[in-house]
């Protein structure tokens, strides 16, 4: 059964539907249990979470997760001593911004400093990485302010 439609059914068996006919179920049905609802909504949670990483992980290049080739660090290592930026190189080897950098730091041509990606998942983008709010960003000045009141 395919998830969109399995998403579909539990979605009308919670809202107590019939998932065939549309119709109302009876109200003595064993869906009116409260165990029930949350455990059709636990299992429709669980599909939605699915669906989402499978969208994401659709947006990211091809070679995500494929370990590295000597061929392929030998030209990564041509392409950044020519001068080609990271995010061009990313595009080139279909990888990541992060895994980028993460290997010429580990090739020791790039410095943790000079890297721009250093937390999570950068992705590959024509904009410059954001600079980072440092831990606690706003939100951890607003919660300090509050605790010193």
């Amino acid at each position: 059964m395919q998830q969109t439609r399995a998403r579909k059914i539990l979605q009308s068996l919670i809202q107590g539907l019939d998932p065939t006919t549309g119709e109302e179920l009876p109200h003595e049905t064993v869906l009116q249990h409260a165990d029930v609802l949350r455990a059709l909504l636990a299992g429709l949670s669980a599909l939605e979470q699915t669906a989402a990483r499978a969208q994401r992980r659709s947006q990211l290049p091809d070679n995500v997760g494929q370990a590295w080739t000597t061929e392929e660090e030998s030209r990564l290592v041509t392409a950044f001593k020519k001068g080609d930026s990271p995010v061009a190189i990313a595009r080139q080897h279909g990888r990541t911004l992060r895994a980028i950098e993460a290997r010429l730091e580990k090739l020791g041509l790039m410095t943790a400093e000079e890297r721009s990606t250093r937390g999570g998942f950068t992705g590959v983008s024509d904009e410059p990485p954001r600079p980072s709010m440092g831990r606690g960003g706003i939100l951890g000045r607003k919660r300090h302010q509050r605790r010193s009141r």
